[in-house]
């Protein structure tokens, strides 16, 4: 027992749910297998736990008495599971939820007292916590006073509609609740639909290029490179919350890379070729549609990653003046703290992982969701039980969810060289120790300047291990950001928002600490978006007349879509000459589809996509 939870029941909910990648059952045993070694510990920890439980129960007595007392242990504030009066007014529900509470503190010192390893207690942290979500008297719905409210108000419909709910979940969602009405959303139409079009095409990815919505644009191109875990409009998600329109709008002949979803055939796929088929591709097919010998690059989580990659090779081939600047969001390149997924991360959670990936030639996409959502159970799994299957409602039409559940899959190859070269040995801050394209990588060879954003709740891509990037590389010229919210809302942050801020200074210095910056920052109302604009305009050159773009079938493409298409060459390069500065002009309205940059229909191209197989085409 751990609590008043029997192991053998946590196991059991791993094996249903499949989600027992890390050995987390094993490392809750070996925590119990130590304390029970030293049994002076376990008499205190189990003698403290009898007081405390002692405790609750004199409270419930006072509070039935009419008495006000001092709680043994409260929610934290902000959560949202106990905000109903009734856990603190009705004696039996505040008693229950003391006793949850404190045994939850108790379970947790557990772990934290033990003499085990520490990747074997963030294992058992992990689990614990599985555990501790999963067993919130707020998940039991004869117990949870909103759904017994809900039930008395809809006289009973609500239970019958959420039973509905579940056997839909059941059949259509391999058993887990919705946690989006994706129906309200179309790609192309309100997700993914700032205006471009597909101008170059290869067997990995596919390169968009937005049409201009300004009268004059930046010389110098941005491109936008996506993490390849998820699909990249997370960069271009709802009008007024799309990071590519900000950019579009400001001025930037903006490109994006969009990842093809891999299947079997592309099982033996690497890093190499994600380097050489992505944002070297990119920025050769934009040098031949532009003319220009320089682009700038916005790059988010392990777009970025790549990004800084990318910038170390370069430099090593004396080609570093490719790239002008490089912005980094959310973004890991030290794995030494890689925050939660280093729970999956060791030798024998990668050799399990490769067996599963090898027998299908790629991970799919479901089964890394289904971590992501695990590490945050409360919001993505409890709070939809709840309202859907106990209370009948039907989940909210969110863009970003909608986004986090349209997830790809993984090349069997390539995520097992990711994994070891990053989380495993962290090999790329090592100079030499990583090797790409035959080309060893030295992160201080990179001078290129560097906007970095971090996160102040990110999970994923922890900001403080983010900051780390700064020291590791050679450029003089870099800026830090830090946002709050978490790992995506982080980056979804259009100007307006009454709940954005983010600290700021000019430039970090070579010698600085992540919470040394932090002390000397400004803390700033509004958008890090605005200050990036402020940031990369000087970067951007002069304006001049927006560039002649290619004809290419409409955005977002068939590849963000899990469709196959024929290859679409590079345009014959263009003689280096910048367009000439246009004269000032009423800004044109934005097109949409084939249009050019000056707003006609362009014919489609006569190597129209093929249609995927149905095996190509499977979402998941």
């Amino acid at each position: 027992m751990i609590g008043s939870i029997p192991v053998e029941e946590f196991q059991y909910a791993l094996d249903m749910s499949g989600l027992d990648p890390a050995s987390l059952g094993d490392a809750l045993r070996a925590v119990i297998a130590d304390a029970m070694t030293d049994p002076m510990r376990m008499t205190t920890w189990m003698t403290t736990l009898a007081l405390t439980q002692q405790s609750i129960g004199m409270n419930m007595l006072r509070r039935m008495s009419g008495e006000s007392v001092d709680a043994v242990a409260t929610p934290n504030d902000g959560d949202k599971r106990f905000s109903d009066p009734a856990w603190r007014d009705n004696p039996m529900l505040a008693g229950t939820l003391e006793e949850y509470l404190s045994q939850a503190r108790a379970s947790m010192q557990l772990i934290e007292g033990s003499r085990l390893p520490e990747m074997t207690k963030r294992k058992a942290r992990f689990a614990m916590q599985m555990l501790i979500d999963m067993y919130a008297p707020s998940n039991v719905p004869w117990m949870n006073p909103s759904v017994i409210k809900e039930a008395m108000e809809t006289g009973g419909q609500s239970l019958q509609q959420g039973l509905a709910n579940y056997m839909d979940d059941l059949q259509n969602n391999k058993g887990m609740p919705r946690q989006v009405d994706t129906s309200k959303f179309k790609l192309g139409v309100n997700l993914a639909a700032t205006p471009g079009r597909i101008v170059y095409r290869n067997e990995l990815m596919e390169l968009i290029a937005y049409e201009p919505q300004s009268a004059k644009v930046h010389k110098t191109p941005l491109l936008c490179s996506p993490p390849w875990i998820n699909k990249y409009y997370v960069m271009d998600l709802a009008p007024g919350r799309s990071f590519v329109e900000w950019a579009v709008r400001h001025g930037h002949q903006t490109f994006m890379i969009s990842y093809r979803n891999p299947d079997e055939s592309l099982a033996n796929v690497t890093m190499d070729d994600y380097l050489k088929l992505g944002p070297l591709a990119a920025l050769d097919a934009i040098e031949a549609i532009t003319g220009e010998k320089q682009t700038n690059i916005a790059a988010l989580c392990l777009g970025g990653t790549l990004s800084y990659i990318l910038l170390a090779y370069l430099a090593a081939h004396g080609q570093a003046d490719r790239v002008k600047s490089l912005s980094t969001t959310n973004t890991l390149i030290d794995f030494s703290e890689p925050g939660d997924l280093g729970v999956f991360t060791d030798e024998a959670t990668i050799s399990r992982l490769e067996k599963k990936m090898k027998e299908r030639g790629y991970l799919e996409s479901t089964e890394m969701a289904g971590t992501f959502d695990w590490m945050r159970a409360n919001d993505l799994i409890w709070s939809y039980v709840v309202n859907n299957w106990y209370m009948g409602k039907q989940p909210p039409a969110f863009d970003i969810l909608a986004w986090n559940g349209d997830s790809t899959r993984m090349p069997a190859a390539m995520h097992s060289q990711y994994l070891r070269s990053c989380y495993l040995r962290n090999a790329i801050v090592q100079p030499g120790a990583f090797t790409i394209l035959g080309t060893p990588i030295d992160l201080g060879t990179i001078r290129t300047p560097l906007y970095v954003l971090g996160a102040e709740n990110d999970h994923i891509a922890p900001w403080r291990s983010s900051f780390k990037a700064l020291a590791l590389v050679g450029s003089t010229d870099k800026k830090y950001t830090l946002t709050n919210a978490g790992h995506i809302a982080g980056i979804v942050n259009p100007p307006g928002g009454k709940k954005s801020w983010h600290w700021t200074k000019a430039h970090v210095e070579s010698a600085e600490t992540a919470d040394g910056w932090l002390a000397t920052t400004t803390k700033e109302e509004g958008s890090w978006w605005e200050d990036w604009a402020r940031w990369i305009e000087p970067r951007g050159g002069e304006m001049v007349r927006p560039y002649d773009l290619p004809s290419g079938e409409p955005a977002p493409g068939p590849y963000v879509q899990n469709q196959v298409a024929e290859p679409i060459d590079l345009p014959a390069r263009k003689a280096q000459s910048a367009p000439a500065p246009a004269a000032a002009a009423t800004p044109k309205a934005a097109t949409h589809g084939n249009g050019s940059a000056h707003g006609e229909r362009r014919a489609a191209p006569k190597s129209a996509p093929k249609k995927a197989s149905k095996k190509a085409k499977g979402r998941r």
